[in-house]
């Protein structure tokens, strides 16, 4: 008989659509101007763009998308196409900051995307497992600047019974290289996740 492959940490966990059941609901306000220049709000809504990643283990929220820096905001042109473009991981020369509700013990893959990504833990704790070896244990508040590294994050909450929710924002980069190699882009078995976007 074969040996299987061991199943994947976390797989199955989500079980719900945004949020992660044990989550609560978020909300995203999008501000502009009406006529005489006063700030309103535009919309209240829960994002256009949500994807379920990996082996069901956890539920990604996009927040929001840009395609170029400095941003244009004249004439809504941002918010047409962050609600038509659902990203792939990152956007060349844009960004995108993602919610991510991480099933019970669910654990990503040791991935790289060319960004600049800033990570905030909003509920739960996880360990941050560089391919170094390198690991910090992250609590609510707690933020990591990723450039462009290797890495994998795996949810603790609750000795991993629970579910957690981090933000990311990333930011594309210009081509990172280390001494005289060229940092390439993996994903592992998120690939699939976000290939063709």
């Amino acid at each position: 008989m074969a040996d299987s492959a061991p199943p994947l940490a976390g797989a199955g966990s989500v079980t719900t659509e945004w949020p992660v059941a044990g989550l609560s609901r978020v909300m995203r306000h999008i501000t502009g101007y009406n006529a005489e220049g006063k700030s309103i709000f535009l919309s209240s809504d829960c994002g256009d763009h949500h994807r379920v990643i990996g082996e069901k283990q956890a539920i990604g929220n996009i927040i929001y998308s840009t395609n170029a820096t400095p941003i244009e905001i004249n004439g809504e042109v941002d918010i047409k196409y962050a609600k038509e473009n659902e990203p792939g991981l990152s956007v060349h020369n844009g960004t995108v900051a993602r919610l991510i509700d991480f099933g019970p013990g669910a654990e990503s893959p040791q991935h790289r995307s060319l960004s600049l990504d800033y990570c905030v833990v909003i509920q739960g704790v996880f360990k941050l497992l560089l391919d170094s070896g390198e690991e910090r244990i992250m609590q609510p508040g707690d933020a990591t600047v990723q450039r462009a590294t290797a890495h994998q994050w795996i949810n603790l909450t609750g000795n991993g019974l629970l579910p957690g929710r981090i933000l990311f924002v990333l930011i594309d980069v210009n081509d990172v290289v280390v001494g005289e190699k060229k940092m390439e882009r993996f994903l592992g078995t998120i690939t699939k996740d976000y290939e063709g976007r």
